[in-house]
């Protein structure tokens, strides 16, 4: 549900309005100031679930804010963490701005390197390749499947 903080707000009516909300609840502020009160209060009353968002003067949203508990016991699971997803889609717009200056990302073995993108495939060897440290991210697919050739 959405509910108006009221202005001017204080510290204590701002809390109590925080703490009337149930997870899910969207609080909205007119003023920074408001904004700034219903984030400490979000943090030191330890109210999660709560979102606060500061409208502009049109009604838009144009900062959100929302507290959750850290899991202490998180259950691990076979995919990805939101965060490590975040740092995928993070490394995949690294590799767009990299598509957009000219430059392919070409794997050897375990290695990776770096080549302009006007180098052919025939000279792909070249010396104008730059290893790319992959900090012992990337492994090519020799270190991942071991086929056995016999």
């Amino acid at each position: 549900m959405e509910k108006i903080i009221n202005e001017p707000g204080t510290y204590q009516s701002i809390s109590d309005a925080l703490k009337e909300g149930v997870e899910g609840d969207t609080f909205c502020c007119t003023s920074e100031a408001s904004f700034d009160l219903a984030k400490v209060a979000l943090v030191k009353e330890k109210l999660s679930g709560i979102i606060v968002q500061l409208l502009d003067s049109d009604g838009y949203a144009v900062r959100q804010v929302t507290s959750k508990r850290r899991e202490k016991h998180k259950v691990p699971q076979e995919g990805l963490s939101d965060r490590q997803i975040k740092v995928v889609k993070a490394l995949e717009k690294v590799l767009m701005h990299c598509k957009r200056e000219g430059i392919q990302l070409v794997g050897y073995s375990d290695e990776l390197v770096a080549l302009p993108a006007s180098v052919s495939e025939e000279d792909i060897s070249t010396a104008s390749a730059l290893d790319v440290d992959s900090y012992g991210c990337y492994r090519g697919a020799d270190a991942i499947f071991d086929i056995d050739t016999d």
